[in-house]
Order: structure tokens, then C-alpha cells, then sequence
């Protein structure tokens, strides 16, 4: 079987072919211009992430732009903005401050990506 991506890692965008057995498994992978993109073939392939990115409420009004510190689960990004939907922040929030610690028990934290917006 054979599956065709565009990679995402930088802005070549190659066009990967991944040849996968009658398993699933992957058994070669080409058209990539370096090594980064068989990784993000495994990884698309075989456990794909995304990063996550919204806003959240203030105390007291206003939104927060807040994402993801790195790449969650895709099978976990709708239960993630459940999450991120019920949460408020503290007024004062900065960037880089951790909204959520460990969402859904990913080891990944929400953090603050904006200023405070009216």
C-alpha cells in the first residue's frame, strides 16, 4: 500500500511517498530532502500529533491566545479544546505562563502564546 504526504517540518513542503506493508508498517519512505522528513512520515504514519492553538477567558473579561507547549495525540485534540473551553485564566496572565500543566495527561502543558486582548 502507499500513502502520499506533504511534509510539514519546513518550507520545502516535499511530496513523500511512504510505501507501508499489509500491516500498516512503513517500508520505505522517499521523496524527502532531508532526514526530518521520514521522521514526520513515521510519525504521521504511526502516531500523529498535532499542536493546538485558542483562546481562553479571564478573570474579570478578555481572552488569552494560548496553544500547546508541543504537539499533542491527534485522537486527543478534540478532548483538549473541551478542556482549554472550560478554563479561565488569572488576570494578570503573561506569555509563556502554563495555563493548563499536563493536559489530558500528555506531559504537555497549555501555556499563555498572546497578550491579554479585550
Amino acid at each position: 500500500m502507499q500513502r502520499n504526504l506533504t511534509c510539514i517540518i519546513c518550507p520545502r513542503g516535499c511530496n513523500l511517498v511512504i510505501e507501508l506493508d499489509d500491516e500498516g508498517k512503513i517500508e520505505s519512505v522517499s521523496g524527502n530532502a532531508c532526514k526530518r522528513g521520514i521522521g514526520y512520515a513515521e510519525d504521521e504514519c504511526t502516531a500523529p500529533k498535532r499542536s493546538v492553538t485558542s483562546t481562553v477567558r479571564c478573570e474579570g473579561g478578555g481572552l488569552i491566545a494560548v496553544k500547546t507547549a508541543s504537539p499533542i495525540p491527534k485522537s486527543l485534540v478534540f478532548e483538549c479544546m473541551k478542556k482549554i473551553n472550560g478554563t479561565h485564566a488569572k488576570s494578570d496572565v503573561k506569555i509563556g505562563d502554563v495555563i493548563i500543566k499536563n493536559v489530558l495527561g500528555t506531559g504537555v502543558d497549555i501555556i499563555a502564546s498572546g497578550n491579554k486582548m479585550l
